[in-house]
């Protein structure tokens, strides 16, 4: 390549591209959580699931040919808060395909399961390396720690139907202890200062291990530890819904995907518990119809900026 040629275009495909398309994942689960409910058909939910694994594969591809060309982008894409996120989002978007697919194929899912807690403990292991190597204004705790320390969380999805109960278990009792302590410091955080309006998006990812926990405890047939979680995403939820005009007081940036996935998981968690009481499902169903509108929106707008090359120029997005 000349100093004077531009890099061919999945050189620098960023991360942020994976939160939404996590997202996306996130509602075709809850589509079908919504048939299961209420009785209907799978049809929205295989339609939205179809082109979310098409979208998944193809940006799945272009970093992959990103990460062949150059391995070190890896850690490159570690050190900044969008690279963290994304990386983390599309190991944890294997895991939702994993659980998309259980119904199809349990030997496909299984191996999907099998990849993607893999490669989220390898991630989880990295960023922990750069965060030690790093400075240590670097250090400080970001709600995108519970995608990375806490997403394994989202294994049990397809674990549980695939009767790994032992696995699931693990998985949910050892994130709850790391999800709980985040939350801590989080509290602490906030309470001493505000975060600066561009990254304020983020806290919103505080909605997604309640909503998870709910989903598996209410898989598990643990109702009350369900409702529970359920009562306290429904508070974290509040104060989002309440405060949103600071959370994007920023104006849109890739940073939204972060509203896609945890909005997903709550009206999932909702529709998880309809067989307990009635106005679960139909909650469930209103945040679902909510959070598939809004995920597509900001999905489009993401995916606008990967085509137009904005996206790897305003996330910071390593080049190959």
């Amino acid at each position: 390549m000349t100093p004077m040629s531009k890099p061919a275009f999945w050189r620098s495909t960023p991360p942020a591209v994976f939160p939404p398309v996590m997202g996306l994942f996130g509602v075709a689960l809850g589509w079908r959580r919504a048939a299961e409910a209420f009785g209907t058909s799978t049809a929205i939910a295989d339609l939205v699931l179809g082109a979310t694994v098409m979208i998944f594969l193809l940006l799945f591809a272009a970093y992959m040919a990103k990460f062949l060309a150059r391995p070190e982008v890896v850690l490159e894409d570690l050190r900044v808060l969008p690279g963290r996120a994304g990386l983390a989002a599309a190991s944890l978007s294997v895991m939702l395909f994993a659980a998309a697919m259980v119904p199809y194929s349990e030997r496909l899912a299984s191996f999907l399961l099998t990849v993607g807690v893999l490669w989220h403990m390898v991630l989880a292991g990295l960023m922990s390396y750069v965060l030690a190597k790093g400075p240590a204004a670097q250090r400080k705790t970001t709600p995108v720690w519970h995608l990375s320390y806490v997403g394994f969380v989202v294994a049990p999805l397809s674990a549980v139907p695939l009767g790994m109960i032992p696995l699931a278990m693990g998985l949910f009792i050892s994130t709850i202890g790391i999800a709980v302590v985040i939350y801590a410091i989080s509290l602490s955080q906030l309470a001493q200062r505000d975060p600066p309006p561009p990254l304020r998006p983020l806290l919103a990812i505080h909605l997604a291990p309640l909503s998870l926990f709910g989903t598996i405890a209410a898989s598990v047939e643990l109702t009350g530890m369900a409702i529970c979680f359920a009562l306290l995403a429904t508070l974290v939820l509040a104060i989002m819904l309440y405060k949103a005009r600071y959370l994007t007081a920023a104006g849109f940036s890739p940073l939204w995907g972060a509203f896609t996935f945890p909005l997903a998981a709550y009206g999932g968690m909702m529709l998880a518990l309809a067989s307990v009481a009635g106005f679960f499902g139909f909650i469930g169903g209103a945040v679902l119809v909510a959070a598939t509108l809004i995920t597509i929106y900001i999905a489009a707008k993401v995916l606008q900026m990967f085509v137009k090359g904005s996206l790897a120029k305003g996330t910071n997005a390593a080049i190959a």
